[in-house]
């Protein structure tokens, strides 16, 4: 690989002209830039930041590291890490990412970044959750995205679960929906906690009785995904023994909501005339497929990455948790 040195002896100049050319070009004739980028493009150099950082230069670009914990395995949280890199990009900064795939053994991922000396570190998750920020974080410049933690007080950036479900049922309700079946994500989950908290607090708002819905949450299978999300087929047989005893389904996610268009579907029902359906998520690749199209709830997964670099690259002081809007999408299921 080639150096600097090698850079500066085939332009024929000095290695403090080569490093002006690669981090102050204004202050060089042009004459003499041209001939050191073209001693750079022949020689195919690269800077090395991550030497640079370590001297305790900071010239040259900025850079953020993302730790992201299962970030890349769904489609919808991919969009996560797309904004933290475009939003990097639009301010000139570098992003460099690590995938964790099991926060119990962390150590080698977190040396991977520390070694790169980011100025700024975003830890994100796949599904809202609260995290143990590694010791080596601790007194780190660092921001959580779509995960809160104990560890130490931090500036989180999280979906607004609450009140996108609250504004969802309220929909529900203002449709004049009377028999609600809800099938929740686990209760160990915070978006099964939340979600439920705010769908009946919306029911109880409009002056009705908790008793009139049927409420469920699946059970957490990391091992057998599938396992965990075919529990609807078992809850929804129960209720559609001839007929649905509901007329309104209330899903903790769209996966939920695809097996269960299946099953109602595959009974004959249609959807909406004899059930609404409810999804939130809005999974990206999926959300427009469904048929009729899906009303449910957008995750603003893209908006939490664009606002988790921004605080780094701001460098904001806040350490407080902010809610990012998610927005009710209204189409045919309801």
């Amino acid at each position: 690989m080639a150096s600097l040195k090698d850079v500066a002896r085939l332009a024929s100049v000095s290695l403090m002209t080569v490093s002006r050319a690669i981090n102050n070009p204004d202050k060089l004739n042009k004459e003499t830039y041209k001939k050191v980028k073209k001693a750079i493009e022949e020689l195919n150099y690269v800077p090395d930041l991550s030497a640079r950082k370590i001297r305790g230069d900071n010239s040259g670009p900025y850079a953020i590291g993302v730790l992201a914990l299962e970030t890349a395995t769904t489609p919808f949280s991919v969009e996560l890490l797309q904004a933290i890199e475009k939003t990097a990009q639009q301010h000139g900064w570098n992003t460099f990412i690590v995938n964790l795939f099991d926060d119990k053994d962390a150590d080698h991922a977190i040396n991977t970044l520390l070694s790169y000396r980011p100025n700024g570190i975003i830890y994100t998750t796949m599904g809202l959750r609260k995290v143990q920020l590694p010791d080596k974080l601790l007194g780190k410049n660092v921001v959580l995205a779509n995960c809160i933690s104990d560890s130490e007080q931090l500036a989180c950036y999280i979906p607004d679960d609450y009140s996108g479900q609250y504004h969802a049922m309220q929909n529900v309700i203002n449709k004049g929906y009377k028999k609600p079946l809800c099938i929740y994500l686990s209760e160990n989950t915070l978006a099964g906690k939340i979600r439920r908290k705010a769908a009946e607090q919306a029911w109880l708002d409009a002056g009705n009785d908790l008793n009139d819905i049927k409420s469920y949450h699946t059970l957490m299978s990391p091992a057998n995904l599938s396992l965990e999300y075919m529990m609807t087929i078992e809850i929804l047989a129960k209720h559609c023994v001839k007929k649905p005893d509901f007329d309104v389904l209330i899903c903790g996610n769209d996966r939920i909501a695809f097996v269960a268009y299946q099953f109602l579907l595959g009974k004959g029902f249609h959807i909406p005339n004899d059930v609404a359906v409810l999804g939130y998520d809005n999974m990206v690749g999926t959300g427009e497929l469904f048929y009729p199209s899906l009303t449910t709830v957008q995750l603003p997964h893209y908006e939490i990455g664009q606002k988790a670099a921004l605080h780094i690259i701001n460098s904001e002081s806040k350490k407080t948790i902010t809610h990012i809007p998610s927005p009710y999408l209204e189409r045919e299921s309801l």
